[in-house]
């Protein structure tokens, strides 16, 4: 069973996300504040992580910034869990790292389906072979990226999006087939978030140069250049 922590301070919220979760098959952990969640995090790394932004002591962006700079949990999945509705928040989240972002009130029928959205992603890479190009190689399995033996810690959104673009070379894919192909059909996700992760990934492989292999082809989308 997929074990998703919730880390959020209110616990009539924590309450209706857990009869949620466990109607879903899924089962429930919770943690009022960062500082439990971080130690429940390393001690046992749970499947996904549902992460308040606004909590008590450490905020739920000072979590999540920790999370994705650690080689054990930068490919934990995190959803970030708000009131905060403007598209500037909903970016920086992102930005953050983020694999998701959704505002409260919420539905907890959508909240399954997001989470399961995220989940699913994450285990599609499990049967896959390594790849590797000018040597950046990239493991699915392993869920590690690297460049001439140094290890670079990608969230699993950038590490599918990679992924992608490594597997398929040379050919331009606009966002919305990048929704489709990394994010999968019918998820939640706005246009403006393949920027984002594009953004993320790009600032991730720059200290090697390799970012000049993701290319914008202005009017179309993105390519994953094997002559850069």
């Amino acid at each position: 069973m997929m074990r998703i922590l919730v880390v959020e301070d209110e616990r009539a919220i924590r309450d209706m996300i857990g009869f949620a979760l466990k109607q879903a098959g899924l089962q429930c952990e919770e943690s009022a504040d960062a500082e439990h969640a971080l130690a429940s995090i390393v001690s046992n790394p749970p499947d996904l992580v549902l992460l308040d932004w606004m909590l008590p002591g450490m905020s739920g962006s000072d979590l999540i910034r920790r999370l994705r700079s650690d080689e054990i949990t930068v490919g934990l999945p995190i959803i970030m869990l708000t009131a905060r509705v403007e598209e500037s928040d909903r970016i920086h989240g992102l930005e953050l790292g983020a694999d998701d972002y959704i505002t409260k009130p919420f539905s907890p029928r959508e909240l399954v389906a997001r989470i399961k959205a995220v989940l699913r992603r994450t285990r599609e890479l499990i049967d896959e072979k390594p790849i590797e190009h000018a040597g950046l190689s990239l493991d699915p399995v392993g869920h590690r990226v690297q460049t001439d033996g140094e290890t670079l810690n990608l969230a699993p959104t950038e590490f599918r999006l990679l992924h992608f673009f490594m597997s398929n070379p040379d050919r331009v894919y606009s966002r919305e087939q990048l929704l489709d192909r990394v994010w999968g059909r019918g998820v939640f996700v706005e246009e403006r978030t393949v920027d984002v992760h594009i953004r993320r990934l790009r600032k991730a492989l720059e200290d090697r140069a390799y970012d000049r292999f993701i290319q914008t082809v202005r009017g179309a989308g993105y390519r994953f250049s094997t002559d850069a």
